[in-house]
């Protein structure tokens, strides 16, 4: 499927999507509300069949989290992000993928420890890498710590 048809079947789905950024993939952003009926569809969906989640990412940006999810199909040769904005910085919260695909569940756990995002359903959500009684997220830009603190 060429990128204009990704983009079709998408802006059919999700009127309100935007276009990201990303130069090197079609990105869209669409609402946290909407990601797993959108992700659902794209993995579902017989002429996209993106079953493949290769990468997500949670970002600390100006505007919120920004939690980033970059997809592939095993039988077609495209990719597509999505990319979903928390504004919510105190509770930021989206529905888990992890049901979707068995590689969210170790990707949102790491989002989790490091930024403080949760991952609603999600099926053990926990610290992956930092102590259970680790106080903060490191990856946030408010972060201290007295390493930061010395500098």
């Amino acid at each position: 499927m060429q990128v204009e048809q990704l983009t079709t079947v998408i802006q059919t789905l999700v009127p309100e999507a935007q276009p990201g950024i990303s130069k090197q993939y079609p990105e869209f952003i669409i609402p946290a509300a909407r990601l797993h009926e959108v992700a659902k569809h794209l993995k579902e969906n017989p002429d996209t069949y993106l079953d493949y989640l290769f990468c997500l990412t949670g970002l600390d940006r100006k505007d919120g989290f920004h939690v980033v999810y970059h997809l592939t199909s095993t039988k077609f040769p495209h990719i597509v992000v999505l990319r979903v904005i928390l504004a919510d910085k105190t509770n930021p919260m989206v529905a888990t993928v992890s049901d979707l695909w068995k590689a969210a569940e170790y990707f949102e756990r790491e989002a989790f420890d490091l930024l403080g995002i949760k991952f609603e359903n999600h099926p053990d959500l926990r610290r992956i890498f930092l102590d259970d009684d680790w106080v903060g997220y490191p990856l946030r830009k408010d972060y201290k710590d007295s390493f930061t603190l010395e500098r």
